[in-house]
């Protein structure tokens, strides 16, 4: 064995040395190379293995179906992330991959993972099978489940809030008042489902129920025709003690029901009480040219129903553009969607630092009094000397006067209520102008990201901006999706198939065309050489 050939033989034993050692999961580590560090774990995730304490463990165990994982990548995906959990906690977090197949599978869903039916083409045949891929916390005797899990998004925000609540043994709530009485929390399905996504524990409240301080945050759906001074007692003096609050308002009701007819709300006192805090809704409906498709249906003459489908610039989307990049909740913003918005001023009080969060853009305008909402009728629109930038969504932070100081508890039943704080605390306020942004609408547009923003808005109420800075984090896909344009997009698409079907074959095959022709040109030179000194 020549020198050469010891040297080759060594490195190869090495590498699969090495290669069986990672097989064997003593030793794992993941190597990322997108520009923005995208598929590493953030530094509140990398320390959780700091807050368990010492000889405890942390388990996180995947039930996922060997037969889905032998079909997607995504489960890999998720294995990685959840070992890079194990690999930085130092121990402390102990992470198990099961197929729930048999008994696993009762197990799994006695934790509340959640079986999944998809498609499957075997033979030509096509069918259904039943498959699992769910996340289980478990610490102490204390655990939290992701039911269904396929994406890599919002996994990392989904994990590490939960692990740190069962660390620190309190749940994630937040208190939610449907202020309106013609709506439910039904009326809020999307917004419902992503709560408990994220892993928050929904508290709904009665209209003048007591708001204890254990909810951290609070919703307020609406109200404003319809909370009395009782209900917004109760609101003010969760405030004056530090809860926190995200308003959701509007200044022009429309009958979504009958007939898209529009008027004025009637305010008893909760847009008062929000413009003394520092945000005036104003009593008018906003448009913009950023606008959204309506489908409605009409009538014909002869009594048959007909779909149409109409530009509707009262449904219009905010893009990045014109989101506050500085205030952690739009930071990493992804797209809202409002419906029948009204333009929000600011007036905050000198104890109160108020921040713009999303605006229209300089196209859009307002209409005040006449509205116009009838999608057949909008032909019929013109832009009046309103056009210009709107604000729609803002924050409010500092120590709130209370709207009710110098006036008293209300005068019904006043003995339950309590005394306001002889001082208030710091606390924080969200308002935007539209209460369907969360509703069932959304479908419509397919606004998901409204959602998104909704959880980061409550996670900043509740003083987890570490949590914000995660969820804002999403894994990008290695594809053209940066180019817009659809002829850029098909150029690079093209020059890109042609480099990787066509010239790096053909340069490959050259390639070795050309050193076997020179591996025989030395070759043919050697026999002459040693024929010759014969």
């Amino acid at each position: 064995m020549t020198k050469a050939q010891a040297q080759a033989l060594c490195a190869l034993s090495l590498i699969i040395f090495a290669l069986c050692f990672l097989l064997s999961r003593r030793l794992w580590f993941r190597l990322d190379l997108t520009r923005d560090r995208s598929h590493t774990l953030s530094g509140v995730s990398r320390n959780l293995g700091d807050e368990v304490p010492p000889g405890e463990e942390l388990r996180i165990t995947y039930y996922v179906s060997d037969r889905l994982a032998s079909m997607y990548p995504i489960p890999s995906e998720i294995e990685d992330m959840l070992r890079e959990y194990a690999s930085w906690s130092g121990g402390a977090i102990r992470v198990n991959v099961r197929n729930p197949a048999g008994d696993a599978a009762a197990e799994a869903e006695r934790l509340g993972v959640l079986p999944r039916q998809i498609a499957t083409v075997e033979r030509d045949q096509s069918g259904v099978a039943t498959v699992y891929t769910g996340i289980v916390i478990e610490y102490l005797d204390r655990y939290d489940t992701l039911p269904v899990v396929f994406s890599l998004n919002t996994l990392e925000y989904d994990l590490t809030s939960r692990i740190r609540a069962l660390l620190r043994g309190a749940g994630r709530q937040i208190g939610v008042l449907v202020g309106d009485a013609y709506r439910s929390w039904d009326h809020y399905l999307p917004l419902a489902r992503a709560l408990a996504q994220a892993g928050y524990r929904v508290r709904l409240f009665d209209a003048g129920e007591e708001l204890p301080l254990s909810v951290p945050a609070l919703l307020v759906l609406g109200g404003a025709e319809d909370l009395d001074d009782r209900s917004l007692y109760r609101i003010d003096c969760y405030i004056q003690n530090g809860g926190k609050v995200f308003f959701a308002l509007e200044g022009v009701f429309v009958d979504s029901e009958g007939g898209l007819e529009a008027r004025v709300i009637e305010d008893r006192g909760l847009l008062a009480m929000v413009s003394f805090y520092g945000a005036t809704v104003q009593p008018e409906l906003a448009l913009d040219r950023n606008a959204r498709t309506m489908q409605y249906q009409i009538q014909s003459p002869d009594g048959l129903i007909q779909e149409k489908l109409a530009v509707y610039p009262h449904w219009f989307g905010i893009t990045a553009e014109n989101a506050s990049a500085a205030h952690p909740v739009t930071a990493d913003f992804s797209g809202l969607d409002l419906y029948w918005p009204s333009p929000l001023s600011l007036n905050p009080p000198p104890s109160v630092e108020a921040e713009v969060l999303v605006t229209g853009t300089p196209e859009g305008w307002t209409l005040a009094g006449d509205f116009a909402t009838n999608p057949e009728l909008l032909y019929r629109m013109e832009e009046p000397e309103t056009r210009g930038r709107q604000v729609f969504g803002l924050s409010l932070s500092g120590t709130f006067p209370s709207w009710f100081r110098g006036i008293g508890k209300p005068e019904r039943e006043a003995g339950d209520l309590p005394d306001l704080p002889a001082a208030a605390s710091p606390s924080r306020i969200i308002v935007v102008s539209d209460t369907d942004m969360a509703g069932n609408l959304l479908n419509y547009t397919l606004a998901d990201y409204n959602l998104d923003f909704m959880i980061k808005a409550l996670d900043w109420l509740g003083n987890d901006d570490e949590l914000i800075a995660i969820r804002g984090r999403s894994g990008r896909a290695g594809r053209l999706d940066r180019i817009a344009d659809p002829a850029r997009k098909g150029s690079a698409m093209a020059f890109a198939q042609g480099l990787n079907l066509v010239f790096l074959p053909l340069a490959l095959a050259g390639a070795g065309l050309f050193f076997a022709w020179r591996r025989g040109k030395k070759g043919r030179r050697g026999a002459g050489g040693r024929d010759h000194a014969v």
